[in-house]
């Protein structure tokens, strides 16, 4: 049964994606502007002779439709083109910035449902208690921040007051520290982008483990537990928070493509080196099949956390894969 359902979601996966890549190429190339003038324009001018040579040398010279399907067939075997801008490989730069990125996103990610759970859980322990409206105010401010505002307010922050934190790029590339002091200083760098990019986040989940963790410990089997004398750390742990963890993995798998969208805003503010400031600069340039791939890849990355989503949810509650 799991097997039925993991191939048929893959199935649609895989038409989803096909529909992205459709649906990317015909937006991307209907925009106004021209490539050829923008590859030019890095080359200080050119006649009308080079420009009709560059549009035949990218393709640009053929018709829409034979343009969309040329990129089709070389992205089914791995071919995302050439960058106009950087003159490698499309699908070797997305690899060089990928690993910044996922380490971004999944940083402020783990951060955000971890911490927003346990305010959550905290919070729901007395529910008009100082803590819990302290939770909610904290919630209600960091989901009302822009995320752009939240970093440069950081910047000025500890640019200026607290020079705690570094405040740009990934690594400091003049020291030689050797292996594990490299890894020290990414995780120094990582502080500031992970928490402005978790904070949004941090605040949804803290927000709705407390009103999950209120509706189920008001349930019967609750009362039921606290009647046959079960203590509280076990009704929270075991009982309670067991269900309410099932709202934060459904939207923690909804708002993945958020975080990975939210992460251009970020890394563009923190100067990171990852596919959001490579997005920034494609777009900037005009570099169509690197805005293209940016584009193709994060819809995998999003269709493929929705599958995991899936999965976990049914593994956390077993009645739901009963049920299909």
């Amino acid at each position: 049964m799991l097997l039925l359902t993991v191939l048929r979601r893959l199935l649609y996966s895989a038409i989803l994606v096909v529909a992205v890549l459709v649906l990317n190429f015909l937006l991307i190339h209907l925009a106004p502007g021209d490539p050829a003038d923008v590859i030019a324009g890095e080359m200080g001018g050119a006649t009308q002779e080079i420009l009709d040579s560059i549009r035949k040398t990218y393709g640009l010279d053929q018709p829409l439709y034979v343009q969309l399907w040329v990129y089709l067939k070389n992205a089914a075997t791995g071919d995302l083109g050439q960058s106009y801008f950087y003159n490698v490989p499309v699908l070797d730069l997305i690899i060089s910035r990928t690993g910044a990125t996922l380490l971004l996103v999944f940083t402020a990610l783990g951060f955000a449902i971890v911490t927003g759970t346990f305010l959550g859980v905290l919070a729901s322990y007395k529910p008009t208690g100082l803590i819990s409206n302290l939770v909610t105010v904290l919630s209600v401010v960091g989901y009302a921040a822009p995320i752009f505002w939240t970093g440069i307010m950081l910047i000025i922050l500890f640019a200026s007051v607290l020079p705690i934190f570094p405040i740009s790029n990934m690594y400091d590339v003049t020291k030689d520290v050797g292996p594990i002091g490299h890894v020290m200083d990414v995780l120094h760098h990582l502080v500031l982008p992970a928490f402005t990019l978790g904070i949004v986040y941090l605040a949804q989940y803290s927000r709705l483990t407390r009103a999950s963790m209120l509706e189920i410990l008001g349930s019967d089997y609750i009362r039921t537990a606290r009647a046959k004398g079960v203590s509280e750390r076990q009704i929270y742990a075991r009982h309670a928070l067991r269900n309410a963890i099932l709202p934060i993995i459904t939207i923690a798998g909804l708002q993945f493509g958020s975080i990975v969208s939210g992460a251009v805003l970020v890394e563009t503010v923190f100067n990171w080196p990852g596919l959001g400031t490579l997005a920034f600069d494609s777009i900037l340039a005009r570099d169509y099949p690197t805005i293209l791939g940016i584009l193709f890849f994060s819809a995998v990355i999003v269709i493929m956390a929705n599958l995991i989503t899936d999965l976990l949810y049914r593994f956390a509650d077993p009645r739901i894969g009963a049920q299909k």
